[in-house]
């Protein structure tokens, strides 16, 4: 029976954990022991929507696997512009390749290509539904910064929490580790949507929405800020009214705890000042490092590959990681909403 990798609802937490203790395998094989595991397979990247991070590295994945790789990367070059359906897309390009990576820009559209196809399919972000290669390669960045998802870890999640695919997949996925603490910033018209936090496994963590950036600086260990995504608003006033609600810098972070780490999906825009790059503080790009090896891992899974024993031995924690935090956790800030999430209501 094929696998596909669709919806972060379709894995428990011990699927996650095996994904992440896959992709620390990848890590630690040489370069010349992965260029053997998919030899002759090909992989198409089937992308309708704009992308850099996510194709390029499932594109590199693929090839330094020993594989190839097919595709497109704008709907336009495709006969959808002729009206084709994306169905009869996937089931075409099932003949070509042995696994499908898509990006179509309607919600479940990834899914349906899963159902209709007897190939593995990835879903690379289906509108602002879900993007689980992502989470898994945040969760591998959290897991490699702090030396694992434990228990007391404040994350903050800033910016467009209502249309980002990356938060919705994010907090499905961080709910499942019991105990972490989560300070939800946004402007009202952008908060997180309430089914997000009410979740079996969401209440047995904390909420706390605010609008005070500032405030979740000093309170989080992570702060994940995101893009107030322009092509997400039905109305191009409302995104004016929101496209700057916060944007980071340097200064804003001399109140920040020593090891908190400040991470993104890219592509940003204005949400993180360029001074903030050269900070104790910044791991986007080490982030974006780190979808790599993490893809390589759902590539190897979804055919079956093991991935071999590894020859070199790496720690789990990075270097920067081990830089002390402040151990408190401090009360909302005042005006702020905060809730444990089983009262399924906001305040």
């Amino acid at each position: 029976m094929k696998r596909d990798l669709i919806s972060i609802d379709d894995l428990g937490r011990a699927d996650l954990e095996r994904y992440l203790a896959l992709a620390a395998k990848v890590e630690g094989l040489e370069p010349e022991a992965k260029r053997d595991k998919l030899p002759g397979r090909v992989l198409a990247v089937m992308f309708f929507e704009p992308s850099t991070r996510t194709r390029l590295s499932f594109e590199s994945a693929m090839c330094r696997l020993g594989g190839s790789v097919l595709g497109f990367s704008e709907a336009a070059s495709t006969s959808a512009a002729k009206g084709e359906s994306l169905r009869d897309t996937a089931r075409t390009v099932e003949r070509y390749a042995g696994q499908m990576v898509i990006r179509p820009p309607r919600e479940g559209a990834a899914r349906a290509a899963a159902e209709a196809t007897g190939v593995p399919v990835i879903n690379a972000g289906d509108g602002a539904n879900q993007h689980p290669s992502q989470t898994l390669l945040d969760l591998y960045t959290i897991q490699k910064f702090f030396g694992g998802l434990k228990k007391g870890l404040r994350i903050a999640l800033v910016g467009d929490l209502k249309y980002s695919r990356t938060i919705h997949s994010l907090v499905q996925a961080l709910a499942l580790f019991e105990g972490l603490e989560f300070h939800l910033v946004s402007p009202p018209a952008l908060r997180l949507p309430g089914y997000l936090m009410e979740t079996g496994a969401a209440r047995k963590a904390s909420f706390h929405e605010s609008e005070d950036l500032r405030a979740a600086i000093r309170r989080s260990d992570v702060l994940y800020m995101t893009r107030i995504q322009k092509e997400r608003f039905p109305d191009v006033l409302d995104y004016e009214k929101v496209k700057d609600a916060y944007v980071l810098n340097r200064e804003m972070l001399e109140e920040a705890p020593r090891g908190l780490r400040v991470m993104h999906p890219l592509p940003r825009v204005n949400e993180i000042a360029a001074d903030v790059d050269e900070t104790g503080h910044a791991g986007y790009f080490e982030q974006v490092g780190h979808g790599l090896v993490v893809r390589q891992a759902v590539l190897l899974d979804l055919l079956g590959v093991a991935p071999g024993p590894t020859t070199t031995t790496r720690c789990c924690t990075s270097r920067r990681s081990r830089r002390g935090r402040s151990s408190t956790t401090s009360p909302p800030a005042s005006g702020s909403r905060s809730w444990r999430s089983s009262t399924a209501t906001r305040r």
